[in-house]
């Protein structure tokens, strides 16, 4: 018998061997997803209890201080022709955040009174006419307040991280992408709330508390930069930097119904992010803009990656909508992440039957092979980053997770049930690392030669809108929509798109292959023009 006549039976068998396979999954998958949807029924019904029926949103917004509503580039360009002065615009934001933090409870540090006095100098060169256009074209947010999380540093401000043992700890200087900004003219007016060492999908430490959603304070506003979300929809400031390892912009910007741009890793320098030094060869975290307006993501991107990093990505280059190819998922296929809702559902269909108008292509669907297991390729790559969470919680000191656990159920542990079941998790069975990085491998390929130079992604931001707080101790995976473009290093940008019957926003992911940060950007934009998706959470009396 010749060696084609054998190897023929043996590639049916396997066929029908990988046939079987993909039957009995999708059987699993829909047996899971039944069990998924009785489980967040129950957890919706069980937290509404816990919590009441009752539900504090932001104080609605005296129309006097309609100023912080408005977008950065409009703002830049009022105090650039003397319309409102700097002082105006940073004293009106100071009002407004002391206004919602009592229900937000999203800072930790601040507001900082010298920005006031920078507010005052800025006005006085202005007056006087001390400041050429080219100061004003090299800072283009000149006298524009904003924020960052606590966890990036801002000299002389307090750095905790949401320790209990740093709570005293200020930053001997900025991080890099703070001093760019501060270069670029903007006054940072205080600092947010995270989780410890922003290791967590809710923005909770035992120092701060709890930071609430400002649509329902009930809900989570997810995390790591939970307290900028949270402040941004609520108009406490301009604009915000968040950092990025699992979601943590894009998951407080869809939570908080607001614009959070993830960028191809690398891009930005991380010196001085989560004890980052900036030389860091190999990482999955990335620091990028939070906002209220699309059309503000992309000139603070240029500040934050610099005139090189700039003409690299050719940030001011124009995208043209229609030469772009566009894809979209509708699910991940991880069995342990819930199924997303019908509401996210209609928003992706949104998308697809507009874009499919503007493309001549149309929009794609795909599925891409290795999704399911994103859980699990972002627990490994975890453990291949350069810092540690154990000794970062520990502020230098290793801790031991079964020690921490006792003391948790005895009542006398410093951390979050958060952070123990981080430590816990550190020492289970770790992930078969060879497996994982095949699937990772086979994964970044596949969605590499699908985008190539001009493909757009969109992509489920999650299986549904903002949870009430704690229920993510059950859902724990359901953020794996968000980590699989950390893994995948790639640029991702979440863009709101309305409420659902809850009044809680929805919203999409916007996905491109590495370095083309601008069609992210650009899809956004378009996005923001054509729906203008962002509902804000008050009222303007």
């Amino acid at each position: 018998m010749s060696t084609e006549k054998r190897r023929e039976p043996r590639e049916k068998r396997n066929k029908s061997n990988q046939i079987m396979r993909d039957v009995l999954y999708s059987v699993l998958f829909n047996i899971f997803a039944i069990i998924h949807l009785l489980v967040d029924k129950v957890l919706d019904v069980f937290f509404k209890w816990f919590w009441g029926p009752e539900r504090a949103r932001c104080p609605p917004l005296q129309r006097k201080q309609v100023i912080v509503t408005y977008s950065v580039q409009q703002l830049a360009q009022m105090i650039r022709t003397k319309e409102i002065s700097c002082y105006e615009v940073v004293s009106a934001y100071i009002d407004r955040l002391n206004e919602v933090n009592p229900i937000l409870n999203a800072v930790v540090d601040g507001p900082f009174v010298e920005a006031l006095e920078e507010a005052k100098t800025i006005d006085d060169r202005i007056r006087r006419g001390d400041i050429s256009e080219n100061e004003f074209a090299e800072k283009p947010f000149l006298g524009i307040p904003f924020t960052t999380k606590d966890s990036t540093a801002v000299k002389d401000k307090l750095h905790t991280l949401g320790l209990t043992s740093r709570r005293t700890v200020k930053a001997k200087e900025d991080a890099e992408c703070i001093r760019l900004m501060k270069e670029a003219g903007a006054i940072i007016i205080a600092t947010t709330n995270v989780p410890e060492v922003n290791r967590w999908q809710e923005t909770r430490n035992n120092l701060i508390g709890q930071t609430n959603n400002p649509y329902d304070s009930r809900r989570t506003v997810g995390g790591s930069s939970g307290g900028e979300g949270a402040l941004i929809a609520a108009c406490g400031t301009a604009f915000g930097i968040g950092t990025d390892i699992g979601g943590s912009i894009r998951m407080p910007a869809f939570y908080c119904g607001i614009y959070g741009h993830k960028p191809t890793s690398g891009v930005v320098n991380m010196r001085g992010c989560t004890f980052r030094t900036g030389r860091e060869t190999s990482t999955m975290v990335v620091a990028g803009p939070m906002t209220r307006y699309a059309s503000d993501m992309r000139p603070i991107m240029k500040t934050l990656v610099g005139p090189k990093g700039s003409a690299a990505l050719k940030l001011d280059e124009k995208t043209d909508l229609k030469k772009l190819r566009y894809f979209y998922a509708t699910s991940s296929g991880d069995i342990k992440c819930s199924p997303v809702h019908s509401q996210l559902q209609r928003v992706m269909t949104r998308m697809v039957d507009y874009f499919g108008d503007l493309a001549p292509a149309g929009v794609e669907k795909v599925t891409l092979s290795g999704s399911e297991h994103t859980s699990k390729m972002w627990r490994y790559w975890m453990t291949q980053e350069p810092a540690n969470f154990n000794n970062m919680l520990g502020n230098g000191k290793q801790l031991n997770p079964f020690v921490e656990l006792a003391k948790k159920l005895t009542g006398s542990c410093e951390f979050t049930l958060a952070s123990v079941y981080s430590l816990i998790d550190s020492v289970l069975p770790p992930e078969n690392a060879d497996k994982i990085k095949e699937i990772t491998r086979q994964c970044d390929q596949e969605l590499t030669e699908l985008l190539g130079d001009d493909g757009i992604l969109f992509y489920p931001s999650t299986t549904h809108s903002a949870p009430y707080h704690y229920s993510a101790f059950v859902n724990v995976y359901n953020f794996g929509y968000w980590c699989l473009f950390n893994v995948l290093h790639m640029p991702a940008t979440q863009v709101p798109l309305g409420l659902d019957p809850d009044g809680l926003p929805l919203g999409i992911q916007v996905v491109a292959g590495r370095n083309r940060d601008r069609h992210c950007l650009a899809v956004a934009e378009e996005i923001e023009r054509v729906f203008n998706g962002r509902i804000s959470p008050f009222i303007i009396d």
